[in-house]
């Protein structure tokens, strides 16, 4: 019922009309609010929930939602989905990782890094992953960081630390 009123209130659709979409949404996520808004956006940039301009509202496939392949972790969908993200964006959601759950965005351009990373962090913010409130780019979830920082072999994570 719960995961239904956020679908709805997302989609700006009546529960009833939203309530196929949410079952096949609560099956694939087990109802984890973070896999679900994860999910909601990684199907709206496949096209499978897209805008109908003509109707005047959210539209998806169920049946393609339903036979969509996904990994039973969250943690693995994340990775994947941090995957799909340019690799300049990537590195700087690595190096976000490093300084912890958040930073302030003079530090992190102050510490000499790649020029673009304050570039590349917006469009982090402009996924998902990561949000900006006044001057400090905060990770979404402490499960999106963790992700983020694991796209980096131990032994380059040690060199980064030990640089910065």
């Amino acid at each position: 019922h719960t995961l239904n009123t956020m679908v709805s209130e997302t989609l700006c659709l009546s529960p009833r009309l939203t309530r196929p979409l949410s079952n096949v949404i609560y099956h694939k996520t087990k109802g984890n609010p973070l896999f679900v808004s994860q999910l909601m956006r990684s199907l709206n940039k496949e096209g499978l929930l897209r805008p109908s301009l003509s109707r005047r509202r959210w539209e998806w496939d169920t049946k393609k939602i339903r036979s969509r392949r996904l990994p039973d972790d969250v943690a693995i969908f994340l990775t994947d989905s941090l995957g799909e993200l340019p690799d300049k964006v990537q590195r700087a959601l690595f190096v976000l990782s490093c300084f912890g759950a958040s930073s302030e965005s003079a530090f992190v351009e102050s510490q000499g890094l790649d020029r673009n990373i304050l570039k590349n962090l917006e469009i982090a913010v402009a996924e998902g992953f990561v949000d900006k409130i006044n001057d400090q780019y905060r990770f979404a979830h402490d499960r999106i960081q963790e992700a983020a920082y694991n796209t980096t072999p131990a032994h380059r994570r040690c060199i980064i630390h030990f640089k910065y």
